[in-house]
């Protein structure tokens, strides 16, 4: 691992500690979490994740936030993160730009209609996060299988809107673009070039399941196919290179096996930053 710089991450999962216990390989730059899993977590979990928070970087990844909810903001929750940030140093937060709750937890992210009253309620909450939190968040774009029964603007004019109207930064999820597009039937490089580069900040790769014909589920749970691979190659070359994590959530391989994924997003981060060098040279 190298902490000096902050390129390539791995998600930090239970099953990986024993190995990285072991090693920690050197193609990691950091790690992510969801910190609904680890918020008071004591025992031989909590000592863990101490003994590695104290000794690389780490990004947070909310799960439940539900920032587009109808129902209040969850402040108990947010001040909870803030404490949890605070207490392993946590690099940055970031959530998804969905909803999953309403009088209960839905155990799904939900897309929120495309209007302007919803880019105006969200951008209220996660202005309100942010004070609670003592900084920036990232939004990401979240995979859904169903479009919302009122939209007044595409999903990418949406994305802007509340990025803007909020004041906040974004979390590219590559493989969410492409699910999305594959779903819906838009260009995903076209997307990815309608992000605006100024607040792209972290990014997302990961595998999916395909369903049917017409449908793709993101899983998580696969490996990251030729395509997607593809994709982030063009993002870099549209936004730069930003730090990048593969996330794999399900199914998951020995650590040597996710290595080989880790290190291909770090060989294309390297194509391109070695290939700016060159043209700042010339």
């Amino acid at each position: 691992m190298n902490p000096g710089r902050l390129r390539v991450g791995l998600g930090f999962r239970r099953e990986l500690i024993p190995a990285l216990k072991t090693r920690v390989p050197e193609a990691i730059d950091f790690f992510e979490i969801a910190p609904e899993n680890w918020i008071d977590l004591g025992g031989a979990a909590g000592r863990d994740l101490r003994a590695f928070t104290e000794r690389y970087p780490f990004v947070c990844h909310g799960l439940s936030l539900s920032i587009g909810s109808p129902a209040p903001l969850d402040e108990v929750l947010l001040h909870k993160i803030r404490q949890f940030l605070d207490q392993h140093h946590i690099l940055f937060y970031t959530e998804h730009l969905s909803y999953c709750s309403d009088d209960g937890h839905l155990y799904d992210l939900l897309p929120i209609p495309f209007t302007e009253e919803a880019v105006k309620y969200v951008a209220a909450r996660v202005r309100r996060a942010q004070d609670i939190l003592g900084q920036r968040i990232a939004l990401e774009n979240a995979s859904f299988y169903l479009r919302a029964p009122i939209t007044e603007m595409s999903e990418a004019d949406f994305i802007r809107a509340v990025l803007t109207e909020a004041d906040c930064d974004l979390h590219l999820d590559v493989n969410n673009v492409y699910v999305n597009s594959m779903n819906h039937g838009y260009d995903p490089v076209e997307f990815i070039r309608a992000m605006p580069t100024d607040r792209v900040v972290y990014m997302h790769m990961a595998g999916h399941h395909n369903e049917a014909d017409n449908i793709i589920i993101d899983t998580h749970g696969a490996d990251v196919i030729d395509p997607v691979w593809s994709l982030l190659d063009q993002t870099y070359n549209i936004h730069g290179v930003v730090p990048t994590l593969l996330e794999r959530d399900f199914n998951i391989p020995p650590l040597d096996e996710l290595m080989r994924e880790v290190e291909h997003i770090g060989l294309i981060q390297s194509r391109h930053i070695n290939a700016s060098h060159v043209c700042a040279a010339s």
